[in-house]
């Protein structure tokens, strides 16, 4: 085993340190697809229409956990989410128990954090929804 170097001392070089990593490029053309895997709370968050996201944004900015409590009640007026297995009802009341943690949770500075946070990923997810509803527009016209 090696000693560490010291302060000031460069570290020894890795084996095979110049030659390229195996694993960068394939030939065999294998298709590689990451998918994230969401919790159920974060699978919740309703796919809007981009104003309302934004809306959304804004006041979970300034008011930790409003605009989520906000996206809960368009869960209600049919907001499609990544749980279509869950009644509305259920995914309803995931959205409120994340608004309650958010706002309970903001006074030390967590919440607000993830209010944020949130809120950018409705305007993400709205984002993503115009961009398939225009892709199949652009392939019903070809």
């Amino acid at each position: 085993m090696d000693p560490l170097p010291k302060e000031g001392e460069p570290a020894p070089a890795a084996a095979g340190a110049g030659e390229p990593s195996r694993g960068t490029a394939s030939s065999s053309g294998v298709v590689v697809q990451v998918r994230e895997k969401k919790g159920p709370l974060r699978a919740a968050i309703p796919y809007m229409p981009f104003p309302v996201a934004v809306i959304c944004l804004f006041l979970n900015t300034f008011v930790p956990g409003l605009g989520t409590f906000v996206s809960a009640f368009t869960v209600l007026c049919g907001a499609r989410t990544d749980l279509p297995d869950r009644h509305m009802c259920c995914v309803f009341w995931l959205n409120i128990a994340a608004a309650l943690i958010q706002i309970l949770t903001a006074i030390v500075m967590v919440g607000w954090i993830m209010s944020i946070f949130w809120g950018m990923d409705m305007v993400i997810l709205a984002i993503s929804q115009a961009e398939r509803r225009c892709r199949a527009a652009d392939g019903d016209l070809h």
